[in-house]
């Protein structure tokens, strides 16, 4: 994966637990690529700030009773997203990465993790349309169900320099789901740009981040 060689040796993310509040959203969001409606009571911490690395945008993550929302803000972009499916992993993306049980003590996934991502194009017959989807976890010791195509929303609005991108993993797509305030699940994300490189949660891809569960942030449901 590229921008390895930026990585610090230990980042300083590992040198703590990384807990995040998830705030709740009063009623589910239309999913219409317009990020007005979310405040920054919902974005996520500026953890790549730590190792001195540079922001690709802000994301916002928050919780309902009918899944997970996300969204992310590119700007600064010279070129139109960079967008395959089928590559997701080598396209401009926000990937989301969940344990609903936030298991911390394995280094492979459960059937309780998944991961997911969302992209600004690669849908449709021109696969100029978002995209979402969700992709096994490589080394998984169990893999989670794949949701069915079209259970994942994703919306984007586009720009000159750049889009605004939102997506909802519904409810029934989240294997073992409970969500009650006070649930602690484990998270990460990874918002990546072909142009501008990558930001994310807690480590980079010297970490394997996309095998090892370990790693992500504990987000607790407020």
């Amino acid at each position: 994966m590229p921008y390895m060689d930026d990585d610090p040796l230990v980042p300083f993310a590992m040198l703590v637990r990384l807990e995040v509040p998830l705030q709740r959203l009063d009623k589910a969001l239309p999913i219409d690529g317009d990020l007005r409606k979310w405040s920054d009571r919902y974005l996520m911490p500026a953890t790549y700030e730590l190792d001195e690395r540079p922001d690709v945008g802000p994301v916002w993550i928050a919780w309902h009773e009918s899944g997970l929302y996300v969204a992310c803000r590119v700007r600064g972009k010279r070129r139109p997203p960079e967008c395959k499916p089928r590559w997701f992993w080598k396209s401009d993306n926000l990937r989301i990465m969940t344990d609903t049980r936030d298991t911390k003590d394995t280094h492979r996934a459960t059937r309780f993790c998944q991961q997911f991502y969302f992209m600004a194009a690669g849908g449709g017959d021109g696969e100029d349309e978002p995209a979402a989807g969700a992709a096994k976890i490589h080394r998984a010791r169990q893999d989670a169900p794949l949701p069915a195509e079209g259970l994942l929303q994703v919306a984007v609005k586009r720009y000159r320099d750049g889009y605004d991108l939102e997506g909802h993993i519904p409810a029934e797509a989240l294997a073992g789901f409970e969500p009650v305030p006070g649930r602690r699940i484990g998270l990460y994300y990874m918002l990546e740009d072909r142009e501008r490189g990558q930001q994310y949660l807690t480590v980079g891809d010297a970490l394997y981040w996309w095998v090892d569960p370990s790693v992500w942030a504990t987000a607790v449901l407020i």
